[in-house]
């Protein structure tokens, strides 16, 4: 891990998979209101049922979380998967139209400002992913030429 990525890793990470924890003990109420605001945007989620839907999210969200915290993965792939859930989360608030001041008006009303800072999420794991694979296009790009001039050479 690049010292870089560390203070994105460890702010997302731990906020991530202390949000994922804490649904673990979801009650009824508080499932079926994470399942509607999911639900609510991406409509095809409807018919899951909302423990195990919650249950599912808290899988994803310890995963992520864990796979930030703990460098063991490979980067471009944390990197995508935490693109990934965080453009989820930005599309959830942009098809939730109480979460904004208006149709087509990007700005929180007072009831999306808690949820408006994934897409700051989203910009630091933008942010990441670009790093993660142009730093892997680079070095690919620094082994090929070596392997070319090794191969020239002999």
């Amino acid at each position: 891990m690049k010292l870089r990525h560390l203070p994105v890793r460890l702010g997302a990470g731990a906020y991530i998979l202390s949000s994922g924890v804490d649904k673990l003990s979801a009650d009824e109420q508080a499932a079926a209101g994470y399942h509607g605001m999911a639900a609510g945007a991406y409509p095809f989620l409807e018919d899951v049922d909302p423990k195990t839907f919650t249950r599912a999210l808290a899988a994803t969200e310890i995963g992520l979380g864990v796979a930030l915290l703990v460098p063991v993965l490979p980067r471009v792939a944390v990197a995508t998967g935490f693109t990934a859930f965080s453009a989820g989360l930005v599309g959830m608030y942009w098809r939730t139209p109480a979460l904004r001041r208006g149709a087509n008006d990007p700005r929180p009303s007072p009831d999306g400002i808690g949820v408006a800072k994934d897409v700051i999420m989203l910009g630091a794991a933008a942010s990441y992913l670009v790093d993660a694979l142009t730093s892997s296009a680079k070095k690919a790009g620094v082994r090929a030429t070596k392997k070319a001039r090794k191969a020239v050479h002999h």
